[in-house]
């Protein structure tokens, strides 16, 4: 069984951390995904970063730029990350756009995922009708999840393919606008949050996009298996040094 599906088996609320790969320096990758889990993070989405995010707000923007400017490719993350599974066990996500995937060539990028033990991979730009009919069988190879996106906005059709074709968890974005852009849940969204959760989709939900603090976690989790943070950890981690970041994760629980 993949690991993200033994850890959404697990009985608690998990937290999920996004990071830039190769920010603020470009040797941290490994160190930030050690330590978060050192202290109870229970999956890590590592951002492939890329020139034209489009879903992303200014933090990660700003923190890809650095990360390219710093020499970050996805050569130089595979080679980071060769020998993660001796000291790393929780699930490990690379999140990133489909261009860099398609010049790296699909199956060698999700063969080498498969290699050093990532265990899905989120990207954003990659339709779920066009992942279904040219790439699910690639990835089933390998041994690798997918994980889709949906939104407000998502209509009730395409959230049930997206189920259907999904085997791990449905990233559940809080609304409509970019990351790192919300300071807390109104009614619309948790209405939203309430509104997926009742329809009982056979994937369990994690929410990401404007949780930031102890707060907007636990309203995110009172309708969902889980909550991601990225903008906020990456302000963080901007302002602080690796050593500080029990500190945010004690923060957040």
């Amino acid at each position: 069984m993949n690991r993200i599906q033994t850890k959404l088996q697990e009985n608690k609320k998990l937290l999920s951390i996004y990071f830039t790969a190769g920010y603020p320096e470009i040797n941290d990758t490994v160190s930030i995904i050690e330590e978060l889990e050192k202290n109870g993070v229970d999956m890590i989405e590592i951002g492939l970063p890329f020139s034209d995010p489009l879903a992303d707000g200014p933090t990660i923007q700003d923190s890809s730029t650095k990360a390219l400017k710093n020499g970050m490719t996805t050569e130089v993350l595979f080679n980071q990350l060769k020998d993660i599974r001796k000291s790393v066990s929780i699930p490990l996500i690379i999140m990133g756009y489909f261009n860099p995937m398609l010049q790296y060539g699909v199956e060698a990028f999700c063969k080498k995922c498969s290699e050093i033990g990532i265990d899905g991979l989120i990207i954003p730009d990659l339709p779920v009708d066009v992942y279904h009919e040219a790439y699910q069988d690639i990835f089933d190879k390998y041994g690798l999840i997918n994980v889709f996106l949906i939104t407000p906005q998502t209509s009730i059709e395409r959230i049930n393919f997206i189920d259907s074709v999904s085997k791990g968890f449905i990233y559940m974005v809080s609304s409509a606008s970019v990351t790192g852009s919300n300071l807390g849940f109104g009614n619309d969204q948790e209405t939203y949050f309430e509104r997926i959760s009742s329809m009982d989709l056979k994937n369990p939900q994690i929410i990401g996009f404007g949780i930031s603090d102890n707060k907007t976690f636990i309203q995110a989790t009172n309708f969902a298996k889980g909550a991601i943070i990225g903008s906020a950890f990456i302000k963080f981690i901007s302002n602080n040094s690796i050593d500080d970041i029990p500190k945010f994760v004690t923060s957040i629980r």
